[in-house]
């Protein structure tokens, strides 16, 4: 009874509830990147797009621009378009701010970086706000385009990225990626592929 008690007025106060949500969201995030450690041609995720095709095109709803983007606006230059399971998670957090640190190396390589999640466009728009993010983030609300890149996880996006080149070609996927060093290894992977 006393244990109840205890629950109900902690759950009341609205900062605790964030820190639990935030705490488990977490959680989930990090245990979903560990079981995504598989082999390149089937991801927890599903089956993923094959390397040296055309990449699945898609057109998402975005926070900046003129509301949308497709993977055609960017013919002619290299993205790497990567997926993340959530906004605001610890992983996800650190993994944006890596890429938005590198950021100047990427557009010196000609390369745009997208963003992916199922999350709304306004928590995508307060992300960016909140973590200084220059770059698109994408919201697959539905999973479809998680679905295509073989990287739905029924609720959210697995952690996986993929390099496109200026054809809209597949040439690189990463899955088990760990947020910490990602950055670096695409920018390594890039300059390879760049030649």
């Amino acid at each position: 009874m006393l244990g109840k008690l205890i629950l109900r007025s902690f759950l009341k106060i609205p900062m605790l509830r964030r820190t639990l949500l935030r705490t488990f969201l977490a959680g989930m995030a990090f245990f979903l990147t560990c079981l995504s450690a598989v082999p390149a041609a089937y991801a927890l995720g599903g089956t993923l797009p094959a390397l040296n095709q055309p990449a699945p095109e898609f057109r998402l709803p975005t926070h900046i621009g003129n509301g949308t983007i497709s993977l055609s606006d960017y013919r002619g230059k290299w993205v790497v378009a990567y997926f993340y399971p959530k906004d605001f998670t610890p992983g996800c957090t650190l993994e944006a701010q890596r890429f938005q640190q590198d950021l100047p190396k990427y557009l010196s390589r000609n390369t745009q970086i997208l963003g992916i999640s199922a999350d709304s466009i306004d928590a995508h728009a307060e992300f960016c706000e909140s973590e200084g993010l220059r770059f698109p983030l994408l919201a697959d609300t539905d999973g479809s385009v998680s679905k295509a890149y073989g990287s739905w996880m029924g609720i959210v996006s697995a952690r996986h990225t993929f390099i496109i080149d200026p054809n809209g070609i597949l040439r690189q996927i990463f899955t088990g990626v760990r947020p910490v060093i990602h950055s670096t290894e695409v920018l390594a992977k890039l300059e390879e592929l760049q030649g």
